[in-house]
This record gives C-alpha cells, sequence and structure tokens, in this order.
C-alpha cells in the first residue's frame, strides 16, 4: 500500500532519526596577521576543516594542555 501523501522534487524529506542540531549563538571576534592568516587558509586547505572547526580544536587543546599542567 502505498502513501497518499506525494514527495515532491524540492520538498526536503522528513526524518524523524535526525537529531537537532545545537544552535551556536555565541560569536568571537578575532584580529590575527596576514601571516597568522595565511597559515589559517593553508590548514582548511590541507584538512577540509573550516576555520571555525579549527580554532575550536586548539581552543580545546590549549585548554586540555593548561588542565593537565594543573594551572585551572
Amino acid at each position: 500500500m502505498h502513501n497518499s501523501k506525494k514527495q515532491y522534487r524540492n520538498e526536503p524529506r522528513k526524518s524523524e532519526s535526525r537529531k537537532p542540531k545545537a544552535v551556536l549563538e555565541n560569536v568571537i571576534s578575532l584580529r590575527i596577521s596576514d601571516q597568522e592568516k595565511k597559515s589559517l587558509e593553508k590548514l582548511t586547505a590541507k584538512t577540509s576543516k573550516s576555520i571555525t572547526d579549527i580554532m575550536r580544536e586548539a581552543l580545546n587543546l590549549w585548554s586540555s594542555k593548561r588542565r593537565s599542567l594543573c594551572m585551572d
């Protein structure tokens, strides 16, 4: 038996298994040198990660290193 509702081409599919993504609302602005920007651009090209993801990873690494040195 077929569903009576027809799926149209551009209509998004409804999936009950998808979890809602957390909405990130906080923005941090950062001034960096031209060399730092070039380094970030190289990293994004090599890793296929966004600058945001790279900066989050750097923050997490810094935080974990700081905790491991018992500086918190």
